[in-house]
Parts: C-alpha cells; structure tokens; sequence
C-alpha cells in the first residue's frame, strides 16, 4: 500500500510516500528555518502561512520523485495532533482534499506516534539494522515535549514520564537565544559544544522526588541557572571569547542530557526492558547518542538524522500501519495543539 504522508505540526511543510508502512519511496522536507532565525524562535504565523505558501509544491515534488501521479496514492495519512493549531490545519486540510477528490482512505494520526515508529522506516539501503521487537522503552524529545513511555505496539504506549515544565529542546532553544548562540538552538549548542568543556560549570539537576516521579524531568532549574545564575556553577576559570561560548554550551548539554537519562534509565531499571527505540529532533544529539551507545545493557536504536526532525515518512509509515488495519478517519477530523498525557504537573 503507498501511503502519502504529510507533516506540518510545527515549521516543517514536509510529505513523503511510504509503502507498506516501511519502504521510503519518497521523503521532501522544505525548511521554514530562515524565516525564523530572525526572532530565534518559530512564529505561528509566519509558519502557517508559509505552509499554505508550499503545501501543494512540497507534496507534487514527493509524488515525483517517487514516480507516482496523484492516482497511484492508495491512502493519505496527516499528523494532526500535537502542534501549532494553525500550521497542523493547513496540513489536515489538504490532506483531506487530497484524500476526498480521489476517493482514497483518510488517517490523521499523532505525530508524536510517527516519531516513536521512524526508526522503523527502510530507505532501502544494506546494512539497516531491524528495530526491536514490542515491548521496548520509547524516548521521544522535541522542542515541544519531552516523554519516556513504554511502547507495546506502533499506537499502542504507556507515558511513564514527562516534561513538568519545559521540554528538553526548548531549554536547548532559550539557552541559544539568550547567549546569541544562533537558530535552531539544538544543532547549534550540538557543534558549539564539540570545543568545549563539559566539566567547565556544574548545573543542578532537578529532584523530583514527591509521589515517586522517578521518570519525569524538568528543565526550568537548569535554563534559569545557566541564564541568570551562571557564575554561581563556575568550576573551571573563564577562557574568554568563543571558548567561553563553547563551554557554556557543553556544560549545558551535558547537564541536559544526563536528566533525561536518569529518567529512562530509571525506568529501564523498574520495567526490566533492554530496547530503547529513540525519536524527535533532540534524538539528533551527538552526546545523546554517545551516552546511550555506552550502556551495553541496552540496546538502543536512533533513526539517522534526516527522520529525527519532523518528517513526512513518519506520517505516512505509522498512516500505512492504520489503514492496513482497517482504520479510518472521518473528513470531519480535527486537528488539536495539545495531547494531555504528553505534559505532567508537579507536585
């Protein structure tokens, strides 16, 4: 079954044909990053109207490159849930157009979801490593949320943990804009970091002790520290200039991984599971990676870098996985900014 898929939750216009729920045929992604970079930040509603802007470009190039005109889409899947209210609409509402004017099956799914099955999806190259057998330990960061869960089919998960406050990429995002590092603040403090010294400040880690919240994490403690307290965690003296960037930016990225980590290894650690599959854009980090690649405990699976972002493939991988199943949704399907198991509140 070729699926369409189309993405535009946040500031990503993306589409992608996927068939069987598994083969990439096709995977456009047009980036609204540089009409952004200037407010260091996405504005909704530059992001919306560029997606009404590109839409149908970004969708024709898809079904071109794989070799499909708009009667060879056997299904069409759209993420509609959680994100901008007015960039998912322009999504959900060519999608539906699409799907009507060809009397073809109709998904709107969680995109959330699509991340969690991206490591699923074959490009058709050798050497690809299959993904792990269900039940596994899912790890899903964004600059919108920041969720450990237990995954015991492709829609069907358990949230364990979550972010109380700010998700892991946005403290990544606010971080960047304060010290000017640059936009998308994510990929940025990334590379800025690769210079600098992990050890150089020694930022709290939140204690999230009441009620046993041995998964969830926050991020307000360590982007206020970093931003207004920063001398306070000084361990090692200044080196000035663009080392001094550099450091700032490791010791951050260091202290912001390690409180994810202690939630998902707490949470390997009570549910016995040894696979993590891992996903959203955060997935991306180098010393992510790199920490996790260090428990040989654990086996832990990344997509590659192009599908940690938003994405079309996602949506139209985990879409094909519904409508095979028999799944439908009506055309008057709504779209929605926010997924409440997705956030936790403290205490």
């Amino acid at each position: 079954m070729k699926v369409l898929g189309i993405e535009s939750s946040c500031d990503e216009c993306a589409a992608a044909v996927v068939e069987d729920g598994k083969k990439i045929l096709s995977n456009v992604v047009a980036t609204q990053i540089p009409f952004h970079a200037a407010y260091a930040g996405v504005v909704p509603e530059i992001a919306s109207r560029k997606h009404t802007e590109w839409i149908y470009t970004v969708v024709k190039e898809a079904l071109d490159k794989a070799g499909l005109d708009p009667g060879g889409v056997e299904g069409v899947a759209v993420s509609s849930r959680p994100g901008l209210l007015g960039s998912l609409i322009v999504g959900l509402s060519f999608a539906k157009a699409f799907a009507w004017a060809g009397n073809i099956p109709f998904i709107a799914v969680d995109h959330m979801l699509a991340h969690l099955y991206a490591s699923r999806l074959k490009a058709g190259t050798a050497g690809e490593t299959d993904p792990p057998a269900y039940p596994f330990l899912g790890l899903l960061v964004s600059g919108g949320h920041s969720i450990i869960c237990r995954a015991d089919d492709f829609d069907d998960i358990t949230i364990l943990g979550a972010a109380i406050d700010d998700a892991a990429g946005e403290a990544f995002d606010k971080v960047a804009r304060h010290y000017g590092f640059g936009y998308p603040g994510g990929a940025v403090i990334d590379r800025l970091a690769q210079s600098g010294d992990p050890d150089a400040f020694r930022f709290p880690v939140p204690s999230l002790h009441k009620g046993g919240r041995r998964y969830d994490v926050s991020y307000s403690g360590l982007k206020n520290a970093v931003i207004n307290q920063l001398e306070q965690f000084r361990i090692r003296p200044s080196r000035g200039g663009e080392t001094e960037k550099a450091d700032i930016a490791a010791s951050f990225q260091k202290t912001a991984v390690e409180i994810l980590l202690r939630g998902l290894f707490n949470a390997a650690e009570d549910t016995g599971l040894a696979s993590v599959v891992a996903g959203g854009g955060v997935a991306a980090n180098s010393y992510l990676r790199a920490r996790l690649a260090e428990r040989k405990d654990l086996r832990c699976f990344f997509p590659p870098p192009d599908l940690c972002g938003d994405n079309g493939a996602m949506i139209a991988g985990i879409g094909g996985r519904f409508l095979e199943r028999g799944d439908r949704s009506p055309l008057s399907a709504t779209a929605s900014a926010r997924v409440t198991e997705f956030k936790k509140k403290y205490p």
